[in-house]
This record gives structure tokens, C-alpha cells and sequence, in this order.
């Protein structure tokens, strides 16, 4: 009955032929981002090389940002609402051509803000940074796997 419907499980991350050995060249080296795309990279057997000139294919990250803005105040000009959100810009080649050429992804979340409540809220907030960056990564992996 489920497969007359069309749906299907998605399968495993899958690579193209070019990135038998992918070279990660990030804009930080000590972001989120950049850390958990490399595990995810190496997890799913992509050999993720750390010199350039030892790789078939080059992954850049040419924007990595994050940061957070005020979404609402009280009467009294006291944030109340404040959302977080990440920002990648990144692009694939082979050496030779594009492979993805260059995308931009910018993925939010929001949270009520309680200045009585500041290292839980400062807590929330690390962990929706997180989980964006989850996303981003997953995001990331199934545009790669569909070349």
C-alpha cells in the first residue's frame, strides 16, 4: 500500500566520483559549521584530506556566520524575543569545474528571552545554534549527493 503512494525511504548519503578525497577549505576553522560538516563528511566514507594538492575535490566555505538580532521589547525596551541564525555560503569543485557552484543558506530560529532566566536562555540559544547547523549540514550533504 505505501509503495502505490510513491513514497520512498531516502537512501544513504552518496558521493560523486570527485570526492574520493575532499579537501574542506573553511572560512574559520573553529566554527560549528566547519566541524560538523567535516564528521559527517568522514562518517558517510568521504575522505576528507587535510592538503589541498592531495585532493580530487575542494569543498569552500566562503561565509560562515552566525549571530542573533532583537525580534521584539517590552514597554520598557527590554528584549523579550531574539532570533539566532546562521549563515553559510559555500561552493564544489573538482579542480577542473563546478560542481556546485555557489550557494547561500541562511537558516533562523526564535526564542523568548527572560533576563531572570539568563544562563538557561544563554543555553537555548547554544543549543538552536546547534540544531541549525544540523540542518545546514544535512541540507549540504543531500545537495552533494544529488550531483
Amino acid at each position: 500500500m505505501v509503495a502505490g503512494c510513491g513514497f520512498q525511504l531516502q537512501g544513504a548519503f552518496t558521493t560523486p566520483a570527485e570526492m574520493e578525497r575532499t579537501y574542506i577549505a573553511p572560512a574559520d576553522q573553529h566554527s560549528i559549521f566547519y566541524r560538523k560538516l567535516r564528521a559527517a563528511m568522514k562518517a558517510a566514507g568521504v575522505q576528507v584530506v587535510d592538503d589541498a594538492s592531495d585532493a580530487t575535490a575542494t569543498f569552500t566555505i566562503l561565509v560562515d556566520e552566525t549571530d542573533r538580532r532583537v525580534l521584539s521589547v517590552s514597554a520598557r525596551n527590554v528584549p523579550t524575543e531574539y532570533e539566532v541564525f546562521y549563515t553559510i555560503e559555500y561552493g564544489l569543485d573538482d579542480g577542473t569545474k563546478n560542481l556546485l557552484d555557489v550557494q547561500r543558506r541562511t537558516l533562523t530560529r526564535d526564542y523568548t528571552y527572560d533576563p531572570k532566566l539568563v544562563l538557561g536562555k544563554a543555553k537555548e540559544e547554544e543549543l538552536l545554534r546547534e540544531a541549525i547547523v544540523d540542518d545546514l549540514v544535512r541540507i549540504v550533504l543531500k545537495q552533494i549527493s544529488t550531483l
